[in-house]
């Protein structure tokens, strides 16, 4: 309750305004993150995501999940993975799906950081295409001062194909700072 007034508070202050919202057959899904270009879509998707009743879940290295911190992250969507028996991020990703029963929405940045990238890490996509489940697109756009949904796309399997839908919905979406973008 209170995450959500907090998130009413901050889209009010801000002028930011909520597009679409999960359907329900996306609530259990990868969902990205675009663009992120700034410590400060942290605040925004966190309160978009709070305002749609998303359950967001983010992966963090088990080691972060102790005493103090560890009940703050868990309670906050942050889903340990065991990096110590040199396990792949995808396949603890996969992992988790498939353990994990109900609806998950596991964000991810492609991006990988704010700082500028040539290209986008494909992980997500076989982490979608591994569990079954589809790759909703979400997004900020400082230049209409947005947060929203977009479509979802169910990996075919055809990465290039699928990746070029998903390459042109993010081209009309600025970042905080778009010049540090990939597209």
């Amino acid at each position: 309750m209170f995450g959500k007034l907090l998130a009413k508070i901050i889209f009010k202050v801000s002028g930011w305004k909520l597009v679409g919202n999960l359907a329900p057959d996306q609530r259990r899904c990868v969902m990205i993150a675009a663009p992120h270009t700034s410590n400060w879509d942290f605040i925004y998707a966190r309160a978009a995501f709070f305002l749609m009743d998303a359950p967001i879940k983010v992966t963090i290295k088990k080691e972060f999940m102790r005493f103090p911190v560890g009940g703050l992250l868990k309670s906050m969507g942050a889903l340990p993975v065991d990096r110590s028996k040199n396990t792949r991020m995808v396949d603890a990703m996969v992992r988790i799906f498939k353990e994990t029963p109900g609806d998950m929405c596991v964000m991810v940045t492609p991006e990988g950081t704010r700082k500028y990238q040539p290209r986008w890490r494909k992980g997500f996509y076989h982490v979608a295409l591994g569990a079954g489940v589809p790759i909703v697109l979400g997004y900020l756009d400082y230049s209409r001062k947005e947060a929203g949904v977009g479509p979802s796309i169910m990996p075919s399997g055809d990465i290039e194909a699928d990746m070029e839908k998903i390459m042109a919905f993010y081209r009309t979406k600025k970042g905080k700072y778009p010049e540090q973008g990939v597209l």
